[in-house]
């Protein structure tokens, strides 16, 4: 049997799914933006964004399509207001589009380590390269802007050194260890990503038509201010850096660009993908101190992803995705 003609599993059709669904909740984002953006060099990266976009949702389908599976509903047109004032600055837009295209080359990654078909390990290999292109460019760009904040610098140590004892995860006495470079680095991008997540709950919450979606992002909006601070004070213990907020780049506008469902779902989607790194982060952190922030976090966020659930299912805008045979229902249908 040619390898190309093997059924997709249910980790291929899973990966397919969700990038499916998520790949069009962030390029409605994207034409939004590209309909607001002034700089001419930042509107030229979105508009190349947006066509690699396309062609991806369009080889996904007809993936799904040839299995026999239902073309998930996602996101279109109809969760873009156009002609709407604008709510991000064109910096704001360029940051969401690099961290939005990080969550994309981790995304493909996965996929790729879940594929065992040949069409679909070239596919998610493509989306990778085109996600390393766009990284570079948009990395490339918010340093020639000067609005890349880079980590904080180490100086180098004579010599390897090894851990000597248990001091060396004493992180709640006045004689801990500084922060290893290896918790830097998870610090920082939980950081980042953390003030992304504040931001757009912020814009998304001046905009949101129901009462109970800004309850909720505002709701949102105060964990992650909590956290960027928790885990900023870590850093500042260290007399480092902490990265900068963006929430400047919001304006005031009242005028909605988008459906209440895509920012809702945005903001589970954030925090479901924050999980993993506070994951990573927790995983790498070797201080008492540092685990127990990231504990803290993490318990907080599942409170928060279980009121995003229930508001999710009460307005019916949570698409179920393919789910395994319910063979007890079968057998009762006999």
């Amino acid at each position: 049997m040619d390898k190309d003609e093997l059924k997709l599993t249910s980790a291929e059709i899973g990966t397919l799914w969700g990038q499916y669904v998520n790949g069009t909740a962030i390029d409605i984002v994207n034409k939004y933006m590209l309909s607001t953006i002034e700089d001419e060099e930042i509107k030229v990266i979105f508009e190349d964004a947006i066509k690699i976009s396309e062609n991806q949702k369009q080889q996904i389908a007809r993936f799904i399509d040839n299995e026999g599976f239902p073309i998930p509903v996602g996101f279109s047109e109809s969760d873009l207001n156009e002609g709407t004032n604008r709510l991000f600055s064109d910096i704001f837009c360029l940051h969401y589009l690099h961290i939005m295209t990080l969550h994309g080359l981790i995304g493909h990654t996965t996929s790729l380590s879940s594929s065992v078909r040949k069409d679909l390990r070239h596919f998610y290999e493509s989306c990778s390269n085109d996600a390393i292109t766009m990284y570079q460019r948009t990395t490339e760009l918010l340093l020639e802007k000067g609005h890349f904040q880079r980590d904080p610098y180490f100086y180098p140590d004579e010599k390897p050194e090894f851990v000597s004892g248990q001091s060396f995860i004493n992180g709640f006495s006045s004689d801990k260890r500084p922060l290893a470079a290896t918790e830097i680095v998870a610090l920082s991008l939980n950081i980042k990503k953390k003030i992304l997540e504040k931001s757009l709950s912020i814009g998304f919450s001046q905009v949101a038509q129901s009462k109970d979606v800004r309850k909720f992002l505002e709701s949102m909006q105060n964990a992650s201010n909590k956290q960027i601070q928790s885990l900023g004070n870590i850093l500042k213990g260290d007399n480092l850096p902490v990265p900068m907020s963006w929430e400047s780049e919001v304006t005031s506008s009242q005028d909605s660009p988008f459906s209440d469902k895509l920012m809702l779902y945005h903001m589970g989607f954030l925090l479901q993908s924050a999980q993993s790194y506070h994951g990573s982060g927790l995983a790498s952190a070797m201080r008492v101190d540092l685990v127990t922030t990231y504990e803290k976090i993490i318990l907080k966020n599942i409170m928060i992803t279980k009121e995003w659930f229930n508001l999710m299912t009460k307005n019916n805008w949570l698409e179920q995705p393919p789910l395994a045979p319910n063979r007890k229902e079968i057998a009762k249908d006999k």
